[in-house]
């Protein structure tokens, strides 16, 4: 019997001897790779957090001593060790385990956060919580994988430090730092003498006796404090934390369990907030990950993947960089996901990847949009949410030409709610004089990616889907900048939004084959509503949206509004994503189970259809009633 198959949760990690702690982890490590080597997922992270979670588990107590993740696809070996091995094989598979921490699937999860930089602040409250409760429990926070670049987590630490009686360990996992570890008994030595209170104390005593000699106490303090910290300093780089006035042990080896187990332990007996650098490699014990320059197999990438969405605005942007100089790209931590590595690549001098902090790239592209430049700002629209005060007041009030080119938009399925890009469209159409371009193809990415960076007295978005770009839709005819993508009558108008143009398409076919004649647009610019589509919608004797965005807010909500305030009285229909979280799945699946497809669609315009006329049908009795 393999030792993960005894590990029913955390206690059980407690009884194992140091040989089958040993053996667990190579196993774990086995099962990560032969997992999501099959459902995709995060791999490289999680074959460095091994030892990690295993010390964090054998020390604390979880769930009473909450265990929180940033980012929290750190998190698979916590699940493998907290009853969900057996049902591992699942993850991210429609009605199996999230690829994320998730409440639904354990009492050991506590927050199920995928955007960055959030833990800290969640423990910060968690503690204070438990504080104020008189509770004695812990709370431990790692952060790691890029997500200590946030501002949100430097917000987080600074009141961190302030509380200086809060049960919290924050283990820093620094998998992209070059620091060496410190090792030897007076490192060892010097780490539990750090966390000791006595030596607090004895600080605080030192410091109060000298500082009662005039001239010579406080000098002499400083000189031996002076000596205390250049020695520290000497043997581990903990100045950055420890001038913020937190307590630091480090740097340890992350892949030494036992070393990481005693310096949590004299973390845990501090008595007050502390910080535990471990240092690991990214993608540790598979060779395949380790070697991979590209991220360690942060996530697994399909073999002959096919041209994708990102691949035509990449290629895109490059031909606009050689015509435009002036161009320059920024994105927060994801120059490869967002397709701009090449552009890096090509003008290495005109890319800024600023980490995982959307606020400060926003803002920023404002400060180059305002120095004479055009930043296409390159983020998945999810990571958008983050940074629409930046976008409403820092861009758009400036009236400054920034382009936000948002991948991943719509219903993304696997990652599960938080990554779903159905926010984007209901967010930018809050902000003034912001157009937003919704391409139905990689012709339409191609057109209006060119058409966007020649706005530079606003901002421009252009949104499209995850994967596999769709076939081009050409146009049987123009109105104005809308293009007509398909024409047979005068019952319906569909207005298909960006990757739903054509889903719109079918939805003409099926209404055809019942008798109906359709009309199908596609704006190319939703926002602001073309006015020449609130003059074709009085010719129709009903109008629909169709967008992978969200309802409320939505582009569907916009063109209503703008029917109404022109007295448009024609019966209008909008198709979109539900205000709901949606559980992953494959986006196909996702679609037919909101009811966002070809034939739903279709189904709900018929039965409309039907009522209108049956309604128009019905005779008008007002007559025959007593007293007319």
């Amino acid at each position: 019997m393999r030792v993960l198959e005894t590990v029913e949760g955390p206690a059980d990690l407690k009884k194992l001897t140091d040989e089958q702690l040993t053996d667990l982890a190579t196993e774990i490590r086995d099962v990560l790779v032969e997992t999501v080597t099959r459902t995709g997922g995060h791999l490289g992270p999680n074959l460095g957090m091994v030892e990690v979670t295993l010390a964090m588990h054998r020390v604390f107590d979880s769930p009473r001593d909450r265990l929180l993740f940033d980012i929290g696809h750190q998190a698979y070996v916590h699940k493998l060790v907290t009853g969900r091995a057996g049902d591992f094989g699942t993850l991210r598979q429609q009605g199996g385990l999230s690829g994320y921490p998730s409440q639904a699937e354990s009492a050991h999860d506590v927050i199920e956060n995928c955007h960055a930089s959030t833990a800290l602040s969640y423990a910060d409250g968690l503690a204070k919580a438990y504080r104020v409760r008189g509770e004695d429990r812990h709370v431990v926070a790692v952060i790691g994988d890029g997500a200590l670049t946030g501002g949100m987590a430097w917000e987080a630490l600074n009141n961190i430090a302030a509380a200086k009686d809060l049960n919290l360990v924050i283990i820093v996992n620094d998998n992209g730092r070059s620091y060496s570890p410190t090792v030897g008994g007076l490192a060892t030595h010097l780490t539990s003498l750090r966390t000791n209170p006595r030596y607090e104390k004895v600080l605080d005593l030192i410091k109060k006796n000298l500082g009662r000699t005039p001239y010579v106490g406080p000098p002499m303090y400083e000189v031996l404090h002076g000596v205390k910290k250049g020695l520290k300093d000497m043997l581990a780089p903990q100045g950055m934390f420890e001038d913020l006035g937190l307590k630091y042990v480090g740097p340890v080896d992350g892949h030494d369990r036992q070393a990481l187990e005693d310096a949590l332990r004299n973390a845990k007996a501090f008595g007050g907030p502390v910080i535990v650098h471990a240092v690991t490699k990214k993608g540790f014990g598979y060779a395949a990950a380790e070697q991979d320059e590209e991220d360690n197999l942060h996530q697994i990438r399909p073999v002959n993947k096919p041209r994708g969405w990102t691949d035509v605005f990449s290629d895109e942007l490059i031909k606009i960089g050689h015509r435009r100089p002036d161009v320059v790209a920024i994105t927060a931590a994801m120059l490869h996901p967002t397709g701009l590595a090449p552009f890096a690549e090509e003008f290495p001098d005109r890319i800024f990847d600023v980490g995982i902090a959307e606020q400060h790239a926003v803002t920023s592209a404002a400060g180059l949009a305002l120095g004479g430049l055009h930043p296409v700002v390159g983020l998945y629209s999810t990571f958008l949410n983050r940074a629409f005060d930046q976008l409403l007041l820092d861009v758009a009030l400036h009236k400054c030409g920034v382009t936000f080119v948002l991948d991943r938009a719509g219903v993304t399925g696997d990652d599960g709610p938080t990554h779903n890009g159905i926010y984007d469209m209901s967010l930018a159409n809050l902000v003034p004089e912001l157009r937003l371009a919704a391409p139905r193809d990689g012709k339409r990415v191609q057109e209006l990616l060119n058409e966007a960076v020649e706005v530079d007295d606003a901002p421009t978005v252009l949104r499209y889907a995850k994967g596999e770009v769709f076939p081009d839709i050409e146009a049987i005819d123009h109105v104005g900048e809308m293009d007509v993508l398909h024409r047979s009558g005068k019952d319906v108008l569909l207005v298909g939004i960006g990757a739903m143009a054509a889903t719109a398409m079918e939805v003409a076919q099926r209404l055809e084959a019942h008798g109906f004649g359709v009309t199908v647009v596609d704006p190319r610019w939703v926002k602001p509503v073309n006015p020449q589509l609130v003059e074709l919608a009085k010719e129709f004797e009903l109008v629909a949206t169709i967008e992978d965005n969200g309802r409320a807010g939505g582009c569907g909500t916009m063109i209503a509004q703008a029917l109404r305030d022109a007295g448009v009285a024609t019966p209008f229909r909008d198709f979109g994503v539900p205000q709901e979280f949606l559980e992953h799945a494959k986006r196909a699946v996702v679609l037919q189970a909101i009811g966002l497809t070809g034939q739903e669609v279709a189904r709900e315009i018929t039965e409309q259809l039907t009522q209108q006329a049956e309604a128009l049908s019905e005779p008008d009795t007002a007559g025959d009633r007593p007293g007319t």
